[in-house]
């Protein structure tokens, strides 16, 4: 069973502190929506969740895989999709690429790809990875209403399933049931 837990957590970044006691458990199907102003800590709480950022108080307790989507797209540009795709995610590239609606674009080059399709293309390797915590900052950036909508119904997807989400936006979307947390 996956878990991901915040105790009195509290982050500090080029000496500042962005936030302090943050807690929140989430277990399978679970979601927390973060939200606030820019620098206010989305993207440096959800490192933290990822185990890349080291919080300066709390505990964190994450048990599960996680499948992390940030700014950094993490596929070789010059690649086709596929092949990019495919040293993450092996077999699942296809069904993934069918999931993000891409599955037309498996032989453009990563570098050839919109910004919306370049983020379809991140959705696809978090999607791919079948890990029960999904970690996703910022995923509607350069989404059209189309794009918007495949995403929420894959993280709903993801947590009928019995996965948890953790979602850090400043754009509106529907996390039905979703813990919410605003910060700054």
């Amino acid at each position: 069973m996956s878990v991901l837990r915040f105790e009195d957590v509290g982050c500090q970044r080029g000496g500042r502190l962005l936030f302090a006691g943050i807690g929140f458990a989430l277990a399978a199907g679970g979601a927390l929506c973060v939200t606030g102003p820019n620098g206010v800590g989305k993207s440096s709480l959800i490192r933290i969740a990822a185990g890349l950022l080291r919080p300066v108080e709390g505990v964190v307790t994450r048990e599960g895989d996680v499948a992390l989507l940030s700014e950094a797209h993490a596929l070789d540009p010059e690649r086709p999709l596929a092949l990019a795709l495919r040293y993450w995610i092996g077999a699942r590239t296809e069904a993934a690429l069918a999931a993000v609606g891409l599955a037309e674009a498996a032989a453009v080059p990563v570098r050839l790809l919109s910004t919306g399709q370049r983020r379809r293309a991140g959705l696809a390797r978090v999607i791919g990875a079948e890990a029960p915590v999904w970690l996703l900052d910022e995923p509607a950036n350069g989404l059209d209403g189309a794009g918007i909508a495949l995403l929420e119904a894959a993280v709903a997807d993801h947590r009928a399933k019995g996965g948890i989400a953790v979602v850090a936006t400043h754009l509106p979307l529907a996390l039905p049931g979703a813990q919410m947390l605003a910060l700054g």
